[in-house]
């Protein structure tokens, strides 16, 4: 009868030790999907901001490639680089300046200038095109160069 006694005292603790082990096992279950759901989130807006950055780049070198440097008007250019990518590169006019001839005394040039632009690109990838999403993104890229030619002329 002894064995009887002991045997009923232990009825059911099985049964709530394995409840308990479910509830923890669930609980780490759900928040092992919440992180790899932030994960795959953080992912994509990753590749956005890449794909954004990847045609900033893209700009400048289109703009700088058709060579339209205009002392007079800043020039833009403008493409779709897929649905949901899409730049416009500006190239605008900031200073020229002489350069010095052989001795390098600045007082007096050499009948040549340097002309200094800013090419400015400004890219965009949308998760949807034509609607706000936060998994938008975009990228500014500014680059500075100048262009050496006659002193006195337009280019």
């Amino acid at each position: 009868m002894n064995t009887m006694k002991s045997h009923s005292k232990q009825q059911g603790a099985a049964l709530v030790v394995g409840l308990i082990l479910l509830v923890v096992i669930t609980v780490l279950a759900i928040s092992g999907m919440n992180t790899a759901t932030t994960e795959l989130a953080m992912a994509r807006n990753d590749m956005n901001y890449e794909n954004a950055f990847q045609a900033a780049e893209t700009g400048l070198e289109v703009a700088l490639g058709q060579g339209l440097f205009n002392t007079l008007a800043g020039s833009t250019v403008t493409q779709t680089v897929n649905t949901h990518d899409s730049v416009s590169a500006e190239i605008e006019f900031e200073d020229s300046s002489i350069v010095p001839d052989k001795a390098f005394s600045l007082g007096s040039g050499s009948g040549v200038a340097a002309y200094h632009f800013l090419a400015t690109s400004t890219a965009t990838s949308e998760r949807d095109p034509g609607s706000t999403t936060d998994r938008d993104s975009s990228a500014i890229h500014t680059q500075a160069f100048y262009v050496v030619g006659p002193e006195s002329s337009t280019l």
